[in-house]
């Protein structure tokens, strides 16, 4: 494929593009007295509370209690409480290896499947109250809580719905009342709740019971108006379907709550979502550091590269990262965890405080309202969601450009489109322009939302393109970034190319 007539001379629209950067913008000309409004949202539409969810990224969870100690993952709710005792358990401790990784929620197993409770639940006396832990006076729940806010950390809450140990569990008003008994207990004792984790697991030939998920739902939003409840029916975040923290390279925040049941939806809509969804429920991908979901002697976590590589799946495919680090037995996390953490801070740090793309000097075939800089392609340089590039009204393609005056080496490309004005993209793919001055294909996606990656040989290059084959509306991009990992590999020759980045629409 041969370079477009009118980019046969990349030099002289380089430096075109740095003079008209360097004009006063009252030079520049007015396509219209009064600025253009923003073009329509495209629904269904994110809440506060999702927004809010989705730009944190990244949460970790605590699983912990007598599992801890039993070397289960699934307790029977037979376990003596006499064997919960972690002497130098450190709620700051764990809260402060979190925030200073980038996590900015902590979600911890106030009660697992075995029924132990985390805190002195009246309604039980199985719980910390009957252990020997802080002489039986002890909350675990409270501790986290001050410490998270202490450190200004969103605090999470998982509560499982399947109870081993509570002898009403299988009498269905009974036990519902029970539970949403030690629901009010969390909602109502330790500030502000920012998720509560429901748990849709039960084992095979477990008592067979209704669970008033709706109640719940209104429960929780009622006395914590701000918590984004997780289940795979939502109602405000979804499991991606999977434990091993990777969405699928197809991943719609549009979703059906009404096809999808809790502990029963089908793995494959919980991944992809649903393009024609009527809600909104952006996907939520959990995994641990070790191979269990509680702390064993016997396991090792995670590589940080392992780590990455789920980042790049997860955060870089429209999801949140929710990272199990287990503490230890004596209540704290174990160091060897820690330092693959560290390892892995070090390394996102490294790849992505540089933005190639800012050098860039961007530009656009068309955008709404002329030059309107509500909506100019400069926008996709500054950080957030709230600006971003729109093309003009009815057009048949839509290009962006990036042009540099020097070549630039890279081989991660990043995009997002502002989902406060919807998810668009269904499909798109990179070009690079060669030595040839011919557009040679890189790599390709799908969805795009919140935010996406893509991972590609390493380029040396000064002219890229964007085609985005597909859109439910409009394309309306937020941010755009080009990044060299140095750490990850991707097999493939090294590709020399020319000297600007271009994005184009179809």
């Amino acid at each position: 494929m041969t370079v477009p007539k009118h980019h046969s001379n990349l030099p002289n629209r380089i430096l075109f593009l740095i003079l008209l950067h360097l004009l006063p913008h009252s030079t520049l000309p007015s396509a219209a007295e009064h600025p253009n409004p923003p073009p329509l949202p495209l629904p269904p539409l994110p809440t506060a509370l999702q927004l809010s969810w989705q730009l944190s990224e990244m949460a970790m969870f605590f699983h912990f209690g007598p599992n801890t100690f039993t070397g289960s993952e699934w307790g029977t709710g037979h376990a003596d409480p006499s064997l919960f005792n972690p002497a130098s358990l450190n709620a700051t401790h764990w809260v402060s290896v979190a925030k200073e990784n980038g996590f900015s929620r902590v979600v911890l197993t106030a009660k697992h499947h075995d029924g132990f409770c985390l805190w002195p639940s009246k309604y039980t006396n199985y719980s910390v109250k009957s252990s020997p832990w802080r002489n039986g006076s002890g909350d675990v729940v409270g501790e986290l809580a001050q410490a998270a806010k202490a450190f200004g950390v969103e605090l999470g809450l998982y509560l499982s719905p399947w109870d081993r140990h509570e002898p009403t569990f299988g009498m269905t008003l009974e036990y519902n009342e029970f539970y949403l008994g030690q629901m009010t207990e969390l909602l109502t004792r330790y500030g502000e709740i920012t998720q509560i984790f429901l748990d849709g697991a039960k084992g095979e030939g477990e008592k067979d019971m209704e669970y008033y998920f709706d109640h719940w739902f209104s429960f929780i939003h009622q006395y914590q108006p701000g918590a984004a409840i997780f289940s795979e029916a939502g109602p405000d975040t979804r499991w991606v379907g999977n434990e091993a923290g990777i969405a699928p390279t197809t991943c719609w925040s549009l979703f059906n709550c009404s096809d999808a049941v809790i502990g029963g939806t089908d793995i494959q809509y919980l991944g992809h979502g649903d393009p024609v969804g009527h809600d909104w429920v952006p996907a939520e991908c959990d995994v641990s550091i070790r191979t269990g979901w509680f702390w064993h002697a016997s396991e090792i976590p995670k590589t940080a590269m392992d780590l990455l590589d789920i980042y790049y799946k997860s955060v870089g495919r429209n999801c949140l990262l929710l990272l199990n680090v287990p503490p230890n037995n004596s209540g704290l996390i174990s160091d060897e965890d820690i330092q693959v953490l560290r390892e892995f801070t070090e390394i996102r740090t490294s790849i992505f405080s540089h933005n190639l793309a800012k050098h860039a000097y961007p530009s656009a075939s068309s955008t709404r309202g002329a030059t309107d800089s509500h909506f100019a392609p400069e926008n996709v340089l500054k950080e957030g969601i709230y600006t971003y590039w729109a093309p003009g009204r009815d057009q048949s393609e839509h290009v962006l450009y990036l042009d540099f005056q020097e070549q630039y080496t890279f081989n991660v490309f990043e995009i997002k489109e502002p989902i406060h004005m919807g998810q668009r993209v269904i499909a798109f793919h990179i070009d690079i322009l060669n030595e040839r001055m011919e557009w040679e294909e890189t790599a390709s996606g799908s969805t795009i939302g919140y935010r996406r990656f893509l991972l590609f040989p390493t380029v040396k290059t000064n002219s890229i393109r964007l085609v985005i084959d597909k859109c439910r509306e409009e394309p309306l991009i937020s941010y755009v970034g080009l990044y060299l990992d140095q750490f990850s590999f991707v097999e493939q020759q090294y590709i020399n190319t020319s000297n600007m980045v271009w994005f184009a629409t179809f």
